[in-house]
């Protein structure tokens, strides 16, 4: 039986990608998309797949609740992160959240196949190089410093407000108080040892372009 899987991604040129490479592969079965969070959990319930091929960001939401809510309401589905993000950002966390594998978009896709028949499988897939850093991290129970020490939440508003996202935003898209925001946003300035609000801004405002240049390289090879 083909594996069948779901994409979950809010990038038109991904998902035709990732459906013409996966319809040209005899032991993967493309069974429906998404674009938002509501949209991947109601596509679960209906098309019962094996693999769910998650962005990190989402319109409705963030990709790592969503790899939370997966893996608490469809523990039989396997989740497999396809992101712009760094792999040194998020990878450490998606799998915490409970994904078994994570690729960068500006990997070619047949590296997501890759992912997918691994996971399958039974097994994690991650690149040598974050496998090998999450492991020693592990080993050497490593102190975790600068965005590595944010929590998931903090990361994520560390991020949106990178985006230029207002607090009143933040806290709408993720369900929280603007109160609450403001205090991951706080704990995220001391944690980077920033004196002030502006620093912390322009410190994500350079941390989210990073991503946001290698999102604009990925789209290209898609198109490729």
């Amino acid at each position: 039986m083909p594996i069948r899987v779901v994409v979950i991604d809010d990038h038109p040129v991904i998902l035709e990608a990732l459906n013409v490479v996966i319809d040209a592969t005899a032991d993967i079965q493309w069974c429906g998309q998404a674009v938002t969070a509501d949209g991947a959990l109601e596509l679960m319930e209906k098309a019962a797949p094996d693999i769910a091929v998650v962005d990190i960001s989402l319109r409705d939401s963030h990709g790592l609740a969503l790899i939370g809510q997966i893996h608490a309401e469809y523990p039989e589905i396997q989740v497999v992160v396809f992101s712009m993000h760094r792999e040194s950002a998020y990878a450490e966390r998606a799998i915490r959240a409970g994904a078994l594998g994570y690729v960068m978009k500006t990997e070619p896709t047949c590296r997501v196949l890759e992912a997918i028949r691994r996971v399958a499988d039974g097994d994690v897939y991650l690149s040598e190089r974050v496998a090998s850093h999450v492991l020693s991290r592990v080993v050497m129970n490593g102190k975790r410093t600068g965005v590595d020490a944010f929590s998931d939440q903090e990361m994520v508003v560390f991020q949106m407000l990178g985006q230029l996202f207002t607090i009143k935003e933040i806290a709408d898209r993720l369900d929280l108080s603007p109160k609450t925001v403001m205090a991951y946003r706080r704990q995220a300035k001391e944690k980077l040892g920033l004196d002030t609000l502006d620093s912390l801004i322009h410190h994500a405002c350079r941390w989210a372009l990073g991503w946001s240049m290698t999102d604009a390289n990925a789209s290209k090879q898609a198109l490729n």
